[in-house]
């Protein structure tokens, strides 16, 4: 059995008799888990809803859900609560983080950071989310190339989507994918002192309120940081 431990976690991978790779994790109560190699949609949704962590899916591939930093977490709960009022009078529903999407039924499943739906399909699901109108993702460095890249290109294809909206978490900035005529999508950037225009949703959202609350690292910060961290030298000097 080779094992890597990173931060916490322990990763491992085995080869059983069957000559089939499985890896191994322990969840946060330390209990073993194996994950089979490739999975159907219907094997994934069963066993992911006994785990301790959520769990995406592509192809047949399940991946486990970091934890996300302070600002991360900030930034998604002031969307929700700034538009939570406003969707519930319109007949919406909107759910932060921990709700799947189905985004394609036999092949991918994420866990965007915000989905808004005003579809009546999706107004009493348990399991997950299929019509979305709008999706948000909080952009960090360690998710950003996927929500840009992979996700992205996933979420453009869902029929129902009218708006995908990407919240930079290291400073303020806020971009907007807003669909167009056919298969056009319009592209718009907001910062400091703007107000993010939610067309889907007819709602208008100052930045301040978004980023309310929210602290970001400064250099001075990362500095210090290193500084504390750092080994301590001790020189000595001897007389002539």
């Amino acid at each position: 059995m080779k094992g890597i431990f990173d931060g916490g976690w322990i990763w491992a991978i085995y080869r059983p008799a069957r000559d089939a790779i499985i890896q191994v994790t322990l969840n946060q109560n330390f209990t073993m888990i194996a994950i089979p190699p490739t999975m159907t949609f219907e094997e994934y949704l069963e066993w992911e809803a006994q785990q301790d962590i959520r769990y995406e899916y592509v192809n047949g591939e399940v991946f486990g859900m970091n934890g996300s930093t302070i600002p991360h977490n900030d930034l998604a709960l002031n969307f929700y609560r700034n538009l939570y009022p406003h969707l519930r009078s319109r007949g919406c529903r909107i759910n932060v983080s921990d709700v799947k999407l189905q985004v394609s039924p036999r092949s991918r499943y994420y866990y965007p950071d915000v989905i808004v739906s005003c579809d009546p399909q999706d107004m009493n699901a348990r399991k997950f989310i299929q019509h979305p109108k709008l999706i948000v993702e909080v952009l960090s460095p360690g998710t950003s190339s996927k929500d840009r890249d992979e996700k992205f290109t996933a979420y453009l294809k869902i029929p129902t989507l009218q708006e995908y909206i990407l919240i930079d978490s290291e400073k303020i900035y806020v971009e907007r994918y807003c669909r167009g005529e056919g298969k056009m999508w319009l592209y718009y950037s907001y910062t400091a002192g703007e107000i993010v225009t939610l067309s889907s949703i007819e709602f208008e959202l100052p930045i301040e309120l978004l980023y309310e609350g929210v602290t970001f690292e400064t250099e001075t910060e990362t500095d210090k940081t290193a500084v504390e961290t750092a080994p301590t030298q001790t020189m000595s000097a001897s007389a002539d």
